[in-house]
């Protein structure tokens, strides 16, 4: 596996990490009608959704659907691996709202720094996957907001695994035995 990028993403990762942080802090102090009114158009999105072809619905409330699978045995990511992903972000009315495909560079983190639902869908992902996520509002930001993205959203993401390079000291994904 080249690795290569794991240096340079690493400080991406860090400072990605202190902006989602910040981020989740904000509240812009809506209503609590508008913060209703947002939850019930949530709530309606993700039920009709559920009965689109391929959509799957985990325990937590997370939806996805693979749009391309990758090679079968390729490597996935434990929570704290640095992995490397292009992906779109965008809310259920189809505005983008952030986008590496755009900037034409992969985005480099560790599934536990950023929302729940990517942390969810990304250890369920394999190197090579291309999935379409659909983030309920307490998988994503909940009731606050984050630049674009208004409290109480749904987030509609497409995702495609890149590279994941392995943190040592992290679990062997599957089998529970450390690396070193």
């Amino acid at each position: 596996m080249r690795c290569g990028w794991v240096r340079a993403g690493f400080a991406a990762a860090t400072i990605a990490a202190s902006l989602t942080l910040a981020a989740c802090g904000r509240n812009d102090s809506a209503s609590p009608e508008d913060l209703d009114k947002a939850s019930a158009e949530a709530a309606a999105f993700l039920e009709n959704n559920a009965k689109q072809e391929g959509v799957q619905t985990l325990a937590s409330g997370l939806q996805y659907k693979v749009v391309q699978s990758g090679p079968s045995g390729a490597a996935g990511p434990d929570r704290n691996d640095l992995v490397r992903v292009d992906y779109e972000g965008a809310l259920i009315d189809g505005k983008v709202f952030d986008s590496s495909f755009a900037k034409g560079q992969p985005f480099v983190t560790t599934p536990e720094q950023v929302v729940p639902g990517w942390t969810e869908a990304l250890q369920r992902m394999k190197v090579g996957d291309e999935w379409m996520l659909y983030v309920p509002p307490e998988l994503g930001y909940g009731a606050q907001s984050s630049g674009e993205i208004p409290p109480n959203s749904v987030l509609v993401f497409r995702i495609k695994l890149l590279d994941v390079a392995p943190v040592p000291g992290g679990a062997v994904k599957g089998t529970g035995l450390a690396t070193g």
